[in-house]
């Protein structure tokens, strides 16, 4: 038999493992919340906190790997990675960690890795399909246009527009606004860059990727407990993204944590990935959008070959 692979995403909020046949079949999929940008869009660095709650889970995740016989994978760093001044350090240490290839993406090859991991079970719909994957520091977007694709990675995820601007807890008029001018520039330098995104508005199959969207999806099935088979492709509406997002900005923290859905370490933060999620929405002029389980791990397995 095969030896299973490995996928490991340290991404700004969470941190993740896939464990998998070489063909692609997960084996086991592990996620825990360790805000490893915490205070990265502030100071430029990494905390020392964050990384060792970081790499602590990553020791488990080898241990998962070594149950599997592991013997190939890659560890990707995205957002909080790439922005700090120590990313360097923190990689160098995963990598003693988890025993294998580890190295920063950069904003293209995380787009180009999640658009191939979460359109590899979907049928063609006769549409173009875009992905947006809402990150903790980050949200990539991502479309194929006549077998080219096309990506932008904007400065925009739930963690970055928490500290920088939505804040924690009840939402202010002051800061609603100073939140929404905020997206609403960083998608004007996305449409800008890439021209060819503005053609699909109107017409465009989106799908929606990572824990805002995962979140919200089990919001609106109202899951106590996680089930990837009613979140895995579950449609959601526009007006269920802008009533959660409304919602949830007019209750305290510990309201929010109450709803059944809601995954503990996103409720300070699910908010903000909501207001990024109903702009590209609105920007795209699509009433709907798909969810998808299958993202960049699943990227990364398949580039393992």
């Amino acid at each position: 038999m095969p030896s299973a692979v490995a996928a490991f995403d340290c991404g700004s909020n969470s941190t993740r493992l896939l464990v998998a046949t070489p063909d692609g079949r997960a084996l086991k999929r592990q996620m825990h919340i360790t805000r490893l940008s915490e205070g990265v869009d502030a100071s430029g660095a990494l905390t020392p906190a964050a990384m060792e709650r970081t790499l602590v889970v990553l020791a488990d995740y080898r241990r998962t790997c070594d149950e599997y016989g592991v013997e190939r994978g890659l560890l990707v760093a995205t957002s909080a990675v790439r922005d700090a001044s120590n990313g360097a350090d923190f990689v160098a240490r995963a990598r003693e960690v988890v025993g294998v290839e580890s190295r920063v993406l950069t904003g293209a090859e995380e787009a180009q890795l999640s658009f191939a991991g979460a359109t590899a079970d979907l049928d063609d719909s006769g549409w173009p399909t875009m992905i947006v994957d809402v990150g903790g520091g980050s949200t990539e977007l991502a479309a194929e246009l006549d077998g080219a694709l096309f990506s932008y990675s904007m400065q925009l995820g739930c963690v970055r527009v928490t500290e920088r601007a939505l804040g924690r807890g009840v939402v202010t008029p002051e800061r609603d606004a100073v939140t929404r001018s905020m997206v609403n520039g960083e998608l004007d330098r996305a449409f800008a860059a890439v021209p060819a995104f503005e053609s699909l508005a109107g017409a465009v199959r989106l799908v929606g990727l990572a824990g805002t969207v995962a979140t919200l999806a089990q919001l609106d099935a109202g899951l106590t407990h996680y089930d990837r088979e009613v979140v895995h492709h579950r449609e959601l509406s526009l007006g269920t993204v802008e009533h959660w997002r409304d919602l949830l900005a007019r209750e305290p923290v510990d309201v929010r944590l109450a709803h059944p859905g809601m995954v503990p370490g996103r409720e300070d933060v699910l908010a903000a990935g909501l207001y990024v999620l109903a702009a590209v929405m609105g920007r795209l002029r699509v009433d709907h959008l798909l969810t998808s389980e299958n993202d960049i791990l699943d990227g990364i397995v398949l580039s393992l070959g």
